[in-house]
Protein backbone atom coordinates (compact mmCIF):
# COMPACT_ATOMS: atom_id res chain seq x y z
CA UNK A 1 0.00 0.00 0.00
CA UNK A 2 1.12 3.48 -0.75
CA UNK A 3 0.96 5.68 2.33
CA UNK A 4 1.13 9.40 1.93
CA UNK A 5 1.97 11.25 5.14
CA UNK A 6 0.96 14.85 5.20
CA UNK A 7 1.13 17.96 7.31
CA UNK A 8 -2.46 19.12 7.72
CA UNK A 9 -1.63 22.19 9.74
CA UNK A 10 -0.87 23.99 6.50
CA UNK A 11 -3.68 22.20 4.58
CA UNK A 12 -1.09 21.17 2.01
CA UNK A 13 0.34 17.81 1.04
CA UNK A 14 3.76 16.83 -0.16
CA UNK A 15 3.66 14.01 -2.68
CA UNK A 16 6.96 12.39 -3.67
CA UNK A 17 8.45 14.18 -6.63
CA UNK A 18 5.83 16.90 -6.80
CA UNK A 19 5.22 20.38 -5.53
CA UNK A 20 2.81 21.19 -2.72
CA UNK A 21 -0.85 21.09 -3.62
CA UNK A 22 -3.81 22.46 -1.73
CA UNK A 23 -5.99 19.76 -0.25
CA UNK A 24 -9.70 19.73 -0.98
CA UNK A 25 -12.01 19.04 1.92
CA UNK A 26 -14.22 16.88 -0.31
CA UNK A 27 -14.46 13.16 0.39
CA UNK A 28 -16.11 10.85 -2.11
CA UNK A 29 -17.66 7.67 -0.74
CA UNK A 30 -19.65 4.66 -1.79
CA UNK A 31 -21.19 1.69 -0.01
CA UNK A 32 -21.18 -1.86 -1.32
CA UNK A 33 -21.75 -5.42 -0.16
CA UNK A 34 -19.13 -7.90 0.99
CA UNK A 35 -18.91 -11.23 2.75
CA UNK A 36 -18.63 -9.28 6.03
CA UNK A 37 -21.68 -7.08 5.42
CA UNK A 38 -21.86 -3.57 4.04
CA UNK A 39 -18.59 -1.79 3.34
CA UNK A 40 -18.14 1.96 2.95
CA UNK A 41 -15.03 3.17 1.14
CA UNK A 42 -14.18 6.88 1.23
CA UNK A 43 -11.46 8.67 -0.70
CA UNK A 44 -9.96 12.13 -0.38
CA UNK A 45 -7.73 13.67 -3.04
CA UNK A 46 -4.81 12.01 -1.22
CA UNK A 47 -6.16 8.45 -1.02
CA UNK A 48 -8.52 6.14 0.82
CA UNK A 49 -9.29 7.75 4.18
CA UNK A 50 -11.92 5.32 5.42
CA UNK A 51 -13.03 1.73 5.02
CA UNK A 52 -15.92 1.13 7.37
CA UNK A 53 -17.74 -2.18 7.87
CA UNK A 54 -21.26 -2.63 9.21
CA UNK A 55 -24.78 -3.85 8.69
CA UNK A 56 -26.62 -0.59 8.11
CA UNK A 57 -26.03 1.96 5.34
CA UNK A 58 -27.24 4.90 7.44
CA UNK A 59 -25.00 3.87 10.33
CA UNK A 60 -21.95 3.74 8.03
CA UNK A 61 -22.76 7.14 6.52
CA UNK A 62 -23.23 8.62 9.98
CA UNK A 63 -19.92 7.14 11.17
CA UNK A 64 -18.15 8.72 8.18
CA UNK A 65 -19.74 12.11 8.88
CA UNK A 66 -18.69 11.91 12.54
CA UNK A 67 -15.09 11.03 11.62
CA UNK A 68 -14.81 13.85 9.05
CA UNK A 69 -17.04 16.66 10.35
CA UNK A 70 -15.25 19.42 8.40
CA UNK A 71 -15.37 17.61 5.06
CA UNK A 72 -17.90 17.76 2.27
CA UNK A 73 -19.11 14.16 1.78
CA UNK A 74 -20.16 13.22 -1.74
CA UNK A 75 -21.68 9.87 -2.71
CA UNK A 76 -19.88 8.73 -5.88
CA UNK A 77 -20.36 5.09 -6.90
CA UNK A 78 -18.51 5.51 -10.18
CA UNK A 79 -15.33 6.94 -8.63
CA UNK A 80 -15.21 4.33 -5.86
CA UNK A 81 -16.23 1.27 -7.89
CA UNK A 82 -12.67 -0.06 -8.27
CA UNK A 83 -11.82 0.61 -4.62
CA UNK A 84 -14.94 -1.24 -3.45
CA UNK A 85 -14.08 -4.15 -5.74
CA UNK A 86 -10.55 -4.33 -4.31
CA UNK A 87 -11.89 -4.34 -0.75
CA UNK A 88 -14.44 -7.09 -1.51
CA UNK A 89 -11.72 -9.13 -3.25
CA UNK A 90 -9.39 -8.67 -0.26
CA UNK A 91 -12.08 -9.97 2.11
CA UNK A 92 -12.50 -13.07 -0.08
CA UNK A 93 -8.78 -13.60 -0.81
CA UNK A 94 -6.69 -11.71 1.77
CA UNK A 95 -3.43 -13.27 0.56
CA UNK A 96 -3.70 -11.16 -2.60
CA UNK A 97 -3.28 -8.00 -0.52
CA UNK A 98 -5.05 -4.68 -0.69
CA UNK A 99 -3.24 -2.22 -2.92
CA UNK A 100 -4.78 1.18 -2.25
CA UNK A 101 -3.18 4.56 -1.55
CA UNK A 102 -4.04 5.55 2.01
CA UNK A 103 -4.70 8.98 3.50
CA UNK A 104 -3.86 8.77 7.21
CA UNK A 105 -3.80 12.52 7.92
CA UNK A 106 -6.67 12.28 10.39
CA UNK A 107 -4.56 10.38 12.94
CA UNK A 108 -2.34 11.80 15.64
CA UNK A 109 1.41 11.27 15.42
CA UNK A 110 1.13 8.39 17.90
CA UNK A 111 -1.77 6.78 16.03
CA UNK A 112 0.17 6.98 12.76
CA UNK A 113 3.14 5.23 14.43
CA UNK A 114 0.84 2.42 15.53
CA UNK A 115 -0.81 2.24 12.11
CA UNK A 116 2.58 2.11 10.36
CA UNK A 117 3.55 -0.80 12.64
CA UNK A 118 0.27 -2.54 11.80
CA UNK A 119 1.07 -2.29 8.11
CA UNK A 120 4.23 -4.35 8.71
CA UNK A 121 2.24 -7.33 10.07
CA UNK A 122 1.95 -9.87 7.24
CA UNK A 123 -1.31 -11.48 6.20
CA UNK A 124 -2.08 -14.46 8.44
CA UNK A 125 0.12 -13.25 11.30
CA UNK A 126 -1.09 -11.96 14.64
CA UNK A 127 0.51 -9.73 17.24
CA UNK A 128 -0.50 -8.79 20.76
CA UNK A 129 -1.19 -5.22 21.86
CA UNK A 130 1.83 -5.46 24.19
CA UNK A 131 4.10 -6.72 21.40
CA UNK A 132 2.90 -3.93 19.12
CA UNK A 133 3.66 -1.39 21.86
CA UNK A 134 7.15 -2.92 22.12
CA UNK A 135 7.61 -2.63 18.33
CA UNK A 136 6.99 1.11 18.42
CA UNK A 137 9.41 1.53 21.31
CA UNK A 138 6.79 2.13 23.99
CA UNK A 139 6.53 -1.14 25.95
CA UNK A 140 4.17 0.31 28.58
CA UNK A 141 1.68 1.69 26.06
CA UNK A 142 -0.42 -1.41 25.29
CA UNK A 143 -3.66 0.37 26.26
CA UNK A 144 -2.77 3.41 24.12
CA UNK A 145 -1.99 1.04 21.24
CA UNK A 146 -5.43 -0.55 21.67
CA UNK A 147 -7.00 2.94 21.57
CA UNK A 148 -5.06 3.76 18.38
CA UNK A 149 -6.39 0.54 16.83
CA UNK A 150 -9.93 1.53 17.81
CA UNK A 151 -9.46 4.97 16.21
CA UNK A 152 -8.42 3.44 12.88
CA UNK A 153 -10.94 4.44 10.21
CA UNK A 154 -9.32 2.35 7.48
CA UNK A 155 -10.43 -1.20 8.32
CA UNK A 156 -8.55 -3.84 6.35
CA UNK A 157 -6.23 -1.23 4.82
CA UNK A 158 -4.61 -0.73 8.22
CA UNK A 159 -4.99 -4.29 9.57
CA UNK A 160 -5.90 -3.71 13.23
CA UNK A 161 -7.82 -7.00 13.03
CA UNK A 162 -4.43 -8.77 13.34
CA UNK A 163 -3.98 -7.61 16.95
CA UNK A 164 -5.08 -9.93 19.77
CA UNK A 165 -4.89 -10.07 23.56
CA UNK A 166 -1.75 -11.30 25.32
CA UNK A 167 -3.36 -14.72 25.82
CA UNK A 168 -4.06 -14.96 22.08
CA UNK A 169 -7.81 -14.50 22.34
CA UNK A 170 -9.69 -12.28 19.96
CA UNK A 171 -11.04 -9.14 21.57
CA UNK A 172 -12.40 -5.73 20.73
CA UNK A 173 -12.83 -4.69 17.14
CA UNK A 174 -14.56 -1.50 16.07
CA UNK A 175 -16.61 -3.44 13.52
CA UNK A 176 -17.45 -6.42 15.74
CA UNK A 177 -15.54 -9.36 17.19
CA UNK A 178 -17.28 -11.80 14.82
CA UNK A 179 -15.99 -9.85 11.81
CA UNK A 180 -12.51 -9.81 13.36
CA UNK A 181 -12.65 -13.57 13.89
CA UNK A 182 -13.83 -14.09 10.29
CA UNK A 183 -10.96 -11.97 8.94
CA UNK A 184 -8.37 -13.81 11.04
CA UNK A 185 -9.79 -17.18 9.96
CA UNK A 186 -9.78 -16.16 6.27
CA UNK A 187 -6.17 -15.02 6.54
CA UNK A 188 -5.15 -18.23 8.33
CA UNK A 189 -6.24 -20.35 5.36
CA UNK A 190 -4.95 -17.94 2.71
Amino acid sequence: MDLINTDISSRQVQVKGSKSATISNEIAFSIGESALGKVLVARSVVGVCAILIGSDTDELSSDLATRFPDSRLVADEQQLHDDLSKVARFIEKPSEGLDLPLDIRHGTAFQRRVWDALLAIPCGARVTYAALAQRIGMPNAARAVANACAANAIALGIPCHRVVRSDGTISGYRWGVERKRALINREAVA
